[in-house]
């Protein structure tokens, strides 16, 4: 290839839904084009930049190839903010209009997400934030995925293509049923649970950050229930079923079913869980998921959430 490549604005954007989708056919669907238009979009850039972007594959759809795969993760930027420049010329650009996506982890989100959707819509009432709830894997695959700009999760095993900034910390504390022995201790310490049923948070990456704070005592832990729901955690706990560690304090220690945990300080040094905002490596962020970062960081920075 020689010289400058061209290509247009609709020639990116028809190449992007057929990497997106997988398919020439669903792609001109959406865009509402005939299939000929796209298939012509996609050989026209891989002309100019001499290189195959897509693999076609008989009866099992488009596949991007390595260039593709670089060249896609840098477009979806490039046409979120060829949109945001559109706005710009519509005389919109003097305040933040649009959507924008942010991901939520989901034990995180009940006691954080109210607070910063409520604060940034007084700020920026004409944003509207979609937000994704998941687990970390689910989290990061969005992000590489560019189904969400921005996450906000713990800072457990993350992906070294992601970029992450801790905002808090989230020190773990443990809970006991109301007529626990411990009940009225000041603090505890885990050898002092040793060889007591735990009710474990079953999460991926949590469950094992859970069960690495027991194991500091040099004893296995005796896991009787595990759930990956925070609530059912608290409810088995409250009915006797063992204590639990957990990083995250509601305002009240009723549980959904009337019962009562009591919360105990954990006095070992143990570390505490980071809570991180993360975002690509790399991949320029457009103006909305800026001001949403700085809404986070307005409302959980440098906190110590307990």
């Amino acid at each position: 290839m020689t010289g400058q490549a061209q290509f247009t604005l609709v020639q990116l954007r028809y190449f992007a839904a057929a990497a997106e989708l997988g398919s020439m056919t669903a792609a001109a669907r959406r865009l509402v084009v005939s299939q000929s238009a796209v298939s012509t979009a996609v050989a026209h850039l891989e002309r100019e930049l001499g290189v195959q972007l897509l693999i076609r594959r008989h009866a099992q759809g488009l596949a991007l190839t390595r260039a593709g795969e670089r060249f896609f993760q840098e477009l979806r930027g490039f046409l979120v903010h060829a949109g945001e420049l559109a706005d710009a010329a519509r005389g919109l650009g003097e305040s933040l209009v649009g959507e924008v996506v942010v991901g939520c982890f989901q034990t995180l989100a009940p006691f954080h997400l109210p607070g910063l959707l409520a604060e940034f819509a007084a700020q920026h009432p004409q944003v509207r934030v979609s937000v994704l709830e998941g687990q970390t894997a689910e989290l990061q695959e969005a992000l590489l995925s560019g189904a969400c700009e921005l996450a906000v999760l713990y800072e457990l095993d993350l992906d070294d293509n992601l970029e992450r900034e801790v905002l808090a910390v989230a020190p773990p504390h443990v809970i006991v049923p109301p007529d626990h022995r411990l009940r009225h201790a000041s603090g505890v310490r885990l050898a002092d649970l040793a060889g007591e049923p735990m009710v474990l948070l079953d999460l991926p990456h949590s469950r094992e950050y859970f069960q690495s704070l027991v194991r500091r005592t040099r004893v296995e832990p005796f896991v009787r229930h595990r759930t990956s729901n925070y609530e059912v955690v608290r409810s088995l706990v409250a009915a006797g079923h063992g204590f639990a560690i957990l990083n995250q304090q509601p305002r009240t220690d009723t549980t959904y079913d009337g019962g009562r945990v009591v919360r105990l300080p954990l006095l070992d040094d143990v570390p505490p869980l980071p809570i991180a905002l993360a975002r690509v490596k790399g991949v320029r962020l457009t103006s909305r998921a800026q001001a949403f970062a700085a809404c986070c960081r307005d409302l959980l920075g440098g906190r110590r959430v307990e």
